[in-house]
């Protein structure tokens, strides 16, 4: 049996007996949540220990081995500029969606009263997000850490995150022995911190369920349709993306013709939607480039595994709409200053996400405790992720697809013909 099914099974388990409890006894449903609370709250923050470790030196990693030299190093940078723009639009798109549409979730006071206060309890950020608000100044300042160890002692992960992009950046420019030991000694850190994210999604289905039941006991059927409506919402918003930026990208900015772009991406979104990977479907995604696009070499053997191995531009999208729909769950009112927080911690974040299984929903982490929101949702949405992920993951190889076309029409063709001149 998959891991997607067990964790569905799970949910489905805690659902249908959090329901169960909630509609027998009011007592015995709080009585059976407390119990059962403390193996969820241990589920999160075991993915909580390895989430610094991980992010950090996968971005130190990423960012220090990504230098190369001549055209390669120029195509690399002009397609890390589209994947920024690209990043930025999706992460705004989930910040100007998802609220209004979130909003509209009926959640009881009751409900949000339990489940912040059993935020409290079990170690998670304050519900009620005071202590994050800041000034737009204060948090210009603060996106530099003072002391890095401190940061990471704190759990702000923004600060952190620029750290690690600004020390990846000073690897990049050293050579020798000693830049060498030190990425390597990140490498090891990352892929250790990878392997234990495996053992954990092991216990996920556990875990989903320990967190399941007591969410549901506490907010009975409308916690049903809470989830209900951020599936359906995460799912259509990536379709829209593509459907309205990636395909018109790629047409206009591309230069390609959006059916042959069509055709070209077909094979590869087959793969994603199916198997919820972006690097299974490369393959597909580079055959499609080759011989439906015609892309150079360039792009389809360097530039389409770069863009596999770190643009994901469905993630951006679905990391700033899930932060947004725990803060409504959890009763927490989101300023505008915080939902430009969550989508810039979002979009670097989205570089650094791990290409495994729930890869996804760990980034969360981040993106919620930059700004102070309860770590405890991402185990209910993990239990729903399965049909949000497959459009995530179809919205990356689209993107990166589409990032492709507007790189080799804007770094690698004008360079061959000012050489042929």
């Amino acid at each position: 049996m998959s891991l997607t099914t067990r964790v569905l099974l799970a949910l489905a388990a805690g659902v249908g007996l959090g329901l169960v409890l909630s509609g027998i006894d009011a007592n015995l449903s709080r009585q059976v949540a407390d119990a059962v609370e403390p193996a969820g709250t241990l589920f999160v923050n075991a993915i909580r220990m390895t989430v610094i470790p991980l992010v950090v030196s996968s971005l130190i990693v990423g960012i220090a081995t990504s230098g190369g030299g001549g055209a390669l190093a120029r195509i690399g940078l002009r397609g890390i500029a589209v994947f920024l723009v690209l990043l930025t639009l999706s992460g705004v798109v989930g910040a100007l969606v998802a609220p209004p549409i979130v909003g509209r979730i009926n959640v009881s006071s009751s409900a949000v009263a339990s489940l912040r206060a059993s935020a409290a309890t079990s170690g998670g950020a304050a519900a009620s997000g005071a202590q994050s608000i800041q000034s737009p100044a204060e948090w210009l300042v603060s996106l530099v850490p003072s002391n890095p160890f401190r940061a990471a002692a704190d759990g702000a992960m923004l600060p952190l995150i620029v750290f690690a992009l600004l020390l990846g950046l000073a690897l990049a420019s050293m050579s020798g022995e000693t830049r060498d030991r030190l990425i390597t000694l990140f490498r090891a850190i990352a892929e250790a911190m990878l392997v234990l994210v495996r053992w954990l999604l092991v216990v996920a289905p556990l875990g989903v369920f320990a967190l399941a039941l007591p969410l549901v006991a506490r907010m009975g059927l409308s916690a049903v349709g809470a989830l209900a409506t951020y599936v359906v919402l995460v799912s259509l918003a990536a379709a829209v993306f593509m459907a309205a930026v990636l395909y018109p990208l790629a047409a206009v900015a591309g230069g390609v013709s959006l059916r042959d772009f069509a055709r070209a991406a077909a094979p590869a979104q087959a793969v994603a939607i199916s198997a919820r990977s972006s690097l299974a479907a490369l393959p597909a995604l580079i055959d499609g480039a080759r011989l439906h696009l015609r892309l150079p070499d360039e792009i389809s053997g360097f530039f389409l595994p770069l863009a596999s191995a770190m643009f994901r531009v469905g993630a951006s999208l679905g990391l700033t709409t899930g932060a947004v729909f725990i803060a409504r769950l959890y009763g927490v009112s989101i300023t505008s200053t915080q939902l430009v927080t969550i989508v810039v911690s979002s979009v670097i974040t989205s570089f650094s996400i791990p290409g495994i299984p729930g890869g996804s929903i760990v980034a969360m982490v981040p993106v919620l405790a930059s700004v102070g929101l309860p770590i405890e949702g991402i185990g209910i949405l993990l239990g729903v992720d399965t049909i949000p992920d497959m459009f995530r993951t179809t919205a990356n190889v689209t993107g990166q697809l589409a990032a492709a076309t507007v790189v080799a029409r804007r770094a690698v063709i004008p360079e061959r013909t000012a050489a042929e001149a």
